[in-house]
This record gives structure tokens, sequence and C-alpha cells, in this order.
């Protein structure tokens, strides 16, 4: 199944894809199953149940709506980097044996189509095309042979990172989440109508047209099932976690000459039986930053 977040005239809604487009309903509406963070947290069986009610509802024309991210509060945003070999060679780290680790803040997150906003005071805006993978299930120490069973489904996010202020410490973190860079969508497509671990699909981030990251899923270093595992080994998952699982090569700051992402823009990150997740660039405010 494949659902949508959405806002209409600023009223939130969930919608599941048909045989004739979209169905869906409001907030607040006879039949409004919840929102997906909630419908997750219920377990298997509400998924199927709130998609069977979605599809009884109205259709929703999606030139009207807005997309929002498809879990708007996830308990956790957990990014990965440094899982595709050929991106920690670009980027002049020695591939680690173990994933590096890092958090991302709801505050940051935006739906498909939302602009991907460049700080006034920075030119080093990246793009980072990635697989999210959302936890259904939660659970401590979870086995590797059966962590898959633990995760709900998938979607696409591009980790817009201001590289400059990301190393401006040993921890990326900053750079990492500047308001309105974590682009998250279209879509939320259930586990069971996609390979297992999303294993053999193809993604690829487009700039403008020009494909700047092309690369299989099977080669990310540690795999769905590996990072959940390992994850899982320090922190209890939730129903609702959300996995970045880390960007190939090709990024911006590696290229020579350097390519960032500029006002005017348009960033896409496809990757096959997920969508398209796409969002414009714009510069923010030019307002003077406080002083102490």
């Amino acid at each position: 199944m494949k659902f949508l977040t959405f806002a209409l005239e600023g009223k939130p809604g969930l919608a599941v894809e048909t045989d004739d487009g979209f169905r869906g309903l409001l907030a607040g509406t006879d039949g409004y199953p919840g929102d997906l963070e909630a419908l997750i947290a219920q377990g298997d069986a509400a998924l199927p149940d709130a998609g069977a009610a979605l599809a009884r509802g109205d259709r929703i024309d999606l030139e009207r709506v807005e997309y929002l991210p498809p879990l708007r509060n996830p308990p956790k945003v957990v990014c990965v980097g440094l899982n595709f070999h050929d991106h920690s060679a670009e980027s002049g780290f020695k591939q680690p044996d173990y994933p590096t680790i890092f958090g991302r803040f709801n505050s940051s997150l935006i739906g498909h189509g939302a602009p991907i906003v460049r700080p006034h005071f920075s030119e080093q805006l990246d793009y980072e095309g990635e697989l999210v993978a959302v936890i259904g299930k939660g659970g401590r120490n979870i086995p590797e042979a059966r962590a898959l069973e633990h995760v709900a489904g998938y979607s696409i996010f591009n980790d817009g990172s201001i590289r400059d202020y990301q190393f401006k410490s040993p921890q990326w973190t900053m750079g990492k989440n500047f308001d309105d860079t974590g682009a998250f969508g279209p879509w939320f497509i259930t586990a069971d109508a996609l390979p297992p671990g999303c294993k053999g699909l193809k993604l690829e981030t487009r700039l403008n047209g020009q494909t700047v990251q092309s690369a299989s899923i099977d080669d990310m270093v540690f795999s769905v099932a590996q990072l959940v595992a390992i994850l899982s080994e320090a922190m209890t998952l939730q129903a609702g976690d959300v996995i970045v699982a880390g960007t190939p090569s090709g990024v911006g700051l590696a290229r020579k000459p350097q390519l960032f992402m500029k006002a005017g823009d348009v960033c896409e990150v496809e990757i096959e039986g997920l969508g398209i997740l796409s969002n414009p660039i714009v510069d923010g405010p030019a307002t003077a930053r406080a002083v102490a």
C-alpha cells in the first residue's frame, strides 16, 4: 500500500492509492483512521484496516494538496553516514567497520514539493539522496535474521547538508539540522509491496535534470536488516522511528569543481518502486544573527 500524508486548506489528512487514484480523509471527519504515526504504533493490522477505510473516502486531487512528510513527528530520526564504499572514498574517510550514526530533529523535516532553504550565510548546501526505513514493531537487541519483521515500510529522503557547518566540529549535528533541509516523502510504502530490505532497487539523485548520484541499494555497506540489528543493540527502537540509511557517491562537496545547490535549482531523488522526491531550492532570509 502507498500512503500520502497531506494538508488541504490547512487541514491534515491521510490518503491511500487506489485503482482510480488517491482517496482519503481529512483529520476530524467521520472514518478518519488517524495519522501514520498512530497507525504504525497500533500494530500490523492497523495499516490494512486504515487503507480500506481511506479507499472509501474522497478522491484527492494531488494538484491541490500540500505534501507533508509521511511521518511529521517520528520518535527518532536516525541517520547513517558513510554507508556506501564509494561515498566514504570520495569524502576522504576510511570505510568504518561500524555504522557512523547521527541524529536529525523533526524541526528540519519538510515534504515533497516544499522548498529546501539555503541559509543566507552559507553557500555549501549539498544534496544526499537516501533510502528511509520506518520501524513498525519496536524492540531491543533485535537479531539480524528477524530485523526486517520490524520494518513497516519505506520512503525517500534528501539529507540536505550545510557542509561548512557540518565540519565546524567533529560531530555533524549542526550541519545536518538546519530548518527546512530534510526532505522526506513523497509516500510511505508498506514493506510488503517492495523487495525485502529494498534489495536490488536503484537510487538516483538529479539536480536540474542531471544525474549526480546513481547506485543500487545493494551497494550499502550495512543493509537495512543490519542497521536495525546494530541500532537496537544500543537503543530501544520504537514504532515510527525513521532510519535514513546513507547516501552514495556524487555529492557536491566531493566534486571538482564543487557543486552546491542554489536558489532556482530543483533536486530530485528517485528510488525504483518508491517514487520521486522533488524539491526546489530557495534562499533563506538575509536576517542578521544575534550577537551575544
